[in-house]
């Protein structure tokens, strides 16, 4: 994927800003608050940032799951969050309600080796609603609010395009 060549749908992704957009013919169709990654960018296997450039959604996890599921290895555990599981699990890094997972499109920089993005396990996923302050504070993933990513969910389809930039 190049930048001269942006397809017509696309999800973007802004560090800065803290938000995503869901993009149609240069169009803003959507627009969210996200968590990045507290460690800032970077593509390092173990860094636990937030990878930048081109990515493709590369698996829909937890369709018809109910909001606040919770997923452990992209299984949902048949849990559902609540302050009291919190407590129970309180350095849990909580996945929830959908995960949207990543996989990179630009080798050597976000995909293939230690930079592989679907293989660092980074998603766009729900987390604790609490947790979304509008500053990074994830291990390297994309949190959402959980109705937040529902909806995103909803209209996502595999293979679509995501552009992570700072």
């Amino acid at each position: 994927m190049l930048a001269d060549t942006l397809p017509q749908r696309y999800i973007e992704i802004c560090i800065t800003t803290q938000t995503l957009n869901l993009i149609e013919n240069n169009t803003v169709l959507q627009s969210y608050p996200v968590s990045t990654a507290k460690n800032g960018v970077g593509q390092a296997m173990g860094s636990e940032c937030t990878p930048l450039g081109w990515h493709k959604i590369r698996a829909r996890i937890g369709d018809n799951q109910p909001l606040n599921s919770v997923f452990v290895g992209r299984r949902a555990t048949g849990e559902i969050y609540r302050p009291e599981i919190s407590r129970q699990y309180p350095d849990r890094d909580w996945i929830l309600s959908r995960i949207l997972w990543l996989g990179g499109l630009e080798a050597g920089f976000n995909r293939y080796g230690k930079v592989d993005s679907t293989w660092r396990y980074i998603y766009i996923h729900g987390c604790p609603d609490q947790l979304m302050q509008g500053k990074p504070e994830s291990h390297g993933c994309i949190r959402m609010a959980n109705a937040d990513v529902c909806l995103l969910f909803d209209q996502i389809k595999p293979g679509e395009i995501v552009y992570i930039h700072a």
